[in-house]
């Protein structure tokens, strides 16, 4: 039986590597949970067993159910009359089995009806999602909005809210995006009126306009809204829960160029009841952020589950296409293309999983920090420096996930399209689809742009040079030392590079040149990662010795230009946009 999960062996070797018995250990505490819930793992072993296996039914779910309807879910698209959004019936479909494999609350605590696993679980689960039908990962993938809830909300908006997401008797939405508060989350208009008796805790009322909202139709919102009069700022914004009721309305699902099997809304709040989620004037600051970041992280897994579908298509379509009396792969016009996914998909795949575990290592040691405050026990400091620098290498490595999956499965599908030739360009195949639903991933939660500001802050701190000192100190294979060697000079490159950016003390040149000091940084950080994956497997050589050699290169290019830039360069850039402005008028 065909199996998304079974059929490739490398998620499953990323996620060994990543040491499942720790994170579980981690986890779990003391495994008292098997006495109070079916399935809650004994130890470590039992634990890790349950995360293959939940991966292996999401494979087995994914490969025989979901892919088989995504073509047609994509052709006829979901419907809206009358104010509300009616799921196309596969999509309805899909989502029970879903729901029938208890497989919507895989991060989310048992006690809410969770299967209490960690990100990098549902990580997995969600590229496997993503490789049958990009679209459904954004309606099974927001499982973020229930952990927003866990991590901020009250009991009773847990008790409330949390349950009906992790059965999947419901769907969630983040209500974010408004028709001039895109990118610039902090211009967002939409009113929230506080309770009359001045009781924060109370019912709230929203008022306004949403748009562009992933399921907006969803059963559980998050809302960011206004709570503060007369403010125009982030400081102003707070975040609230609220069911779906007659208050609010769909105005229209969007007419998109993907992802049609999610339905993207514009809509309207008519004084709908809500619920303030943690404190006034956090929404943005703090817990949007929060959410976004977990967004993030699974649209890095959705745009890498859409590119291992757009490689795999291809490289078989290139070994049974025969041109000149021989397959297409044979000429390395071809291979060449196909070498570059396969490379680009095992590093993406690499930076994805060790951004979940880190996400993970974060996480875990804030809820024992949390949990000691609330017993009055002491907490070690160690914990807290662990919790710490977990936190800030999260705020680099999931922009840097966002942004280079993103662009990579954007690159892939441009490519799948070209080893197809005009086959791609048709409908018939699946191709086509992959092309248009790739494109969302470097626009949503985030554009590319706003994950290089996100990750820059992060690259001129040093966070990363923690990981480097110990790539530097680490003992490889005497057959990866050549490779090594690169990385190391690598390393100080882009240290000098980002010295010299910031000894000219000039923030325009310090934006311009963010994305290369970003560009520099993923390709390093993820040559750490293959090197430490060919030592642990042969497999990995290879893919280990083209990553490096090709990113060297690309490394060289951004060091020479950072390096040998000038001020003449700002000047020359606004010169040109201003003749393109002049010549259009």
């Amino acid at each position: 039986m065909a199996n998304f999960y079974s059929d490739n062996p490398d998620i499953k070797f990323n996620l060994e590597r990543l040491d499942l018995p720790a994170l579980a250990d981690l986890l779990e505490i003391d495994y008292s949970e098997s006495d109070e819930f079916d399935f809650a793992p004994t130890d470590s072993d039992d634990a890790t067993d349950n995360y293959l296996r939940v991966c292996e039914l999401a494979g087995e779910i994914c490969a025989t159910k979901i892919a088989p309807r995504a073509q047609q879910i994509d052709q006829e698209g979901n419907v809206c009359a009358n104010g509300e959004v009616t799921y196309h019936p596969l999509v309805q479909e899909n989502l029970q089995d879903f729901k029938q494999a208890q497989l919507m609350g895989i991060s989310l605590p048992r006690e809410f009806g969770g299967l209490n696993m960690p990100q990098v679980v549902k990580a997995a689960v969600l590229e496997l999602v993503s490789r049958a039908d990009a679209g459904l990962m954004n309606l099974v993938g927001l499982q973020d909005i229930a952990e927003t809830i866990v991590e901020f909300g009250s009991a009773e908006q847990k008790e409330e809210f949390v349950p009906i997401l992790a059965s999947g008797d419901g769907t969630g939405a983040m209500v974010l995006t408004e028709p001039d508060a895109g990118s610039d989350l902090q211009a967002v208009r939409l009113k929230a009126i506080p309770p009359e008796d001045g009781d924060d805790s109370g019912t709230w009322q929203l008022y306004g306009v949403k748009r562009f909202i992933t399921n907006g139709n969803g059963d559980v919102l998050l809302v960011q809204a206004r709570s503060e009069e007369g403010t125009s700022d982030a400081r102003g914004l707070s975040l609230f829960v609220c069911h779906k009721d007659e208050t609010i309305r769909i105005r229209r699902i969007e007419e998109k160029l993907g992802i049609h099997g999610s339905p993207t809304c514009e809509m309207t709040f008519n004084y709908t009841p809500a619920y303030l989620i943690g404190r006034r004037k956090f929404g943005l600051i703090k817990y949007i952020m929060s959410l976004m970041n977990g967004a993030r992280l699974g649209v890095a897994a959705q745009a890498l589950g859409i590119a291992e579908a757009v490689y795999r298509m291809a490289r078989e379509y290139a070994e049974k296409r025969i041109q000149f009396n021989k397959p297409i792969i044979t000429f390395p016009a071809v291979y060449e293309m196909l070498v570059k996914m396969k490379v680009n998909l095992e590093g993406g795949r690499l930076l994805v999983y060790e951004t979940a575990k880190v996400v993970d290592l974060f996480k875990l040691a804030q809820r024992q920090i949390e949990t000691a405050k609330k017993t009055g026990s002491e907490i070690d400091p160690q914990l807290r420096q662990q919790a710490k620098f977990n936190e800030r290498l999260a705020g680099v490595l999931t922009p840097f996930a966002k942004y280079f999956l993103s662009e990579m499965c954007n690159r892939t599908a441009y490519d799948g399209i070209q080893v197809l030739g005009g086959s791609g360009f048709m409908k018939d195949y699946d191709m086509e689809r992959y092309y248009r639903d790739a494109r969302i991933t470097s626009i949503y939660e985030g554009t590319s742009q706003l994950q290089v500001v996100g990750a820059i802050g992060g690259l001129f701190s040093g966070t990363l040079n923690p990981l480097f000192e110990k790539f530097n100190e680490r003992k490889f294979p005497a057959q990866l030392s050549d490779l090594v060697q690169q990385v190391k000079a690598a390393i100080l490159q882009m240290n000098k590079a980002i010295e010299h950016i910031k000894e000219r003390k000039q923030a325009e040149l310090t934006d311009l040149t963010a994305k290369r000091i970003v560009d520099m940084g993923i390709d390093i950080y993820i040559s750490t990662l293959f090197l430490a994956a060919a030592s642990a497997s042969a497999d990995k050589v290879n893919s280990a010795r083209v990553w490096v050699e090709e990113s060297n290169l690309r490394i060289e290019s951004n060091y020479r230009s950072i390096m040998d830039d000038s001020f003449a360069i700002l000047d020359l850039h606004k010169q040109i946009l201003a003749i393109e402005q002049s010549t259009s008028c």
